[in-house]
């Protein structure tokens, strides 16, 4: 399949990356990133796109943040200590499990976990979307830093608004009303 700036629900997949608990207090966008993956979460799971979420280190960082975990349900979890967590054994295999070509990327940090996972998708071939307003480090500087650093790697930087009405492709349907209901 050609590389697309669209995404589809059927070639997507939601990797929320490292939104722990004890996080929260080093993040100036830790809440806008929580409730933007949450408003990700809800359309991923109406329009059936698998979400995998990686944990950072949980013996030191805590889990999933508990309001975001509750309302990711069912979704893969995948614990680890690189930060690129396509260095962690198995998760390559697991990436490649769900067959799905564009990974949609949320979470923290921008320029540390998020970046090296990304660059690493990259290189495997794999098309990555990375969600802007749901991504934060403890310094801006970093986070608009590993954003272009992305960009210029060839990820596509969208927001979740975009992502979301680009997932439902059409208005007037059932479902399109559920998703105005998350995105307002």
């Amino acid at each position: 399949m050609p590389h697309s700036f669209n995404t589809h629900t059927m070639q997507s997949l939601l990797l929320v990356v490292d939104i722990q608990d004890k996080l929260s207090p080093a993040m100036p966008r830790y809440e806008q990133v929580k409730q933007v993956t949450v408003q990700l979460v809800k359309a991923a799971q109406l329009l059936h796109i698998p979400i995998l979420v990686t944990e950072q280190y949980k013996q030191g960082l805590g889990e999933t943040d508990q309001q975001l975990k509750a309302q990711i349900g069912q979704a893969e979890f995948f614990d680890k200590t690189h930060f690129s967590a396509c260095k962690e054994a198995g998760f390559l295999e697991l990436i490649a499990s769900y067959k799905r070509p564009q990974i949609i990327v949320a979470g923290m940090e921008a320029h540390v976990c998020v970046l090296q996972t990304c660059l690493d998708l990259l290189a495997q071939g794999y098309q990555v979307f990375l969600v802007m307003d749901a991504v934060s480090s403890r310094n801006d500087l970093h986070r608009d830093l590993a954003i272009a650093q992305l960009r210029q790697a060839g990820a596509v930087i969208s927001c979740a608004e975009s992502v979301i009405f680009q997932w439902t492709e059409v208005a007037a349907t059932p479902v399109f009303k559920e998703i105005l209901k998350i995105v307002k």
